[in-house]
């Protein structure tokens, strides 16, 4: 099976609607979306409304964000730039489209034996997996194979065998991983809408169960036009200045 591979849009219609029109989602046996549609951006109906629609297979689960702008958490842990972009998100949802948000499970879900999905840990949706020490408790608490993780909107790779841990960061246009059945992997495929790597560009992975591999890519999106939205509806200006450096 071949799996496209997206997380953390957070409300950025014009880097997910270029990663859509790039990928034709309709040509993937299933869809794998890690968390973290809303939150802020300043087009989340139009985030939600496409994740709703994609053809096909789909896996959906729920991010740290997307619980604030659901209120299902009270967003006390976000800085104030995060904090008002999730009140200004909730307040504007579509109905339908923030009892979506709402509906969204928590992660880990089994996608295939051994294969899980989560967005931050699969030992706590909300914890960030930056080191190798968080790796190690993932690993130790976790029995799965491959896990793709969100959160930290960072391409990265952490691995584990009998040698102990490694951990990559993906850098570039563009890579493949090929998959050892020895090794048990921790892969996060970038963040489509707020990357975080100092790469500006919309980044996306797709997975292939059969050849046991894993390509990761980086796309221009017009980030201006994205900036504009966020500065338009009077969110706070570091939210659209930081898209333009990738941090």
């Amino acid at each position: 099976m071949r799996f496209l591979i997206v997380s953390d849009m957070h409300g950025n219609w014009d880097a997910f609607d270029t990663v859509l029109r790039t990928v034709e989602p309709a040509t993937y046996d299933a869809i794998l979306v890690l968390g973290d549609l809303v939150g802020y951006g300043a087009a989340p109906n139009r985030v939600v409304d496409a994740v709703r629609r994609l053809p096909g297979t789909v896996y959906v689960i729920r991010g740290n964000h997307d619980k604030v702008v659901a209120e299902i958490d009270d967003g006390s842990n976000f800085n104030f730039a995060a904090l008002t972009a999730a009140r200004w998100t909730t307040e504007r949802l579509k109905p339908e489209n923030l009892e979506y948000i709402k509906q969204l499970p928590q992660g880990p879900l089994e996608i295939l034996p051994g294969t899980t999905i989560c967005h931050g840990s699969p030992l706590d949706e909300d914890t960030y997996i930056f080191s190798n020490y968080d790796a190690y408790e993932v690993f130790e608490g976790s029995q799965a194979w491959l896990t793709f993780f969100g959160h930290t909107h960072i391409p990265s790779v952490f691995s584990v065998d009998s040698n102990g841990i490694e951990v990559g960061v993906l850098r570039g246009k563009s890579g493949s991983l090929t998959l050892k059945p020895e090794v048990r992997y921790l892969i996060n495929p970038g963040s489509v809408g707020q990357p975080r790597d100092r790469n500006p560009k919309a980044a996306y992975m797709v997975y292939d169960s059969e050849e046991q591999t894993v390509n990761w890519y980086r796309i221009s999106y017009p980030v201006e036009i994205a900036q504009k939205r966020i500065r338009k509806a009077d969110l706070p200006r570091v939210l659209a200045d930081r898209l333009a450096m990738g941090v």
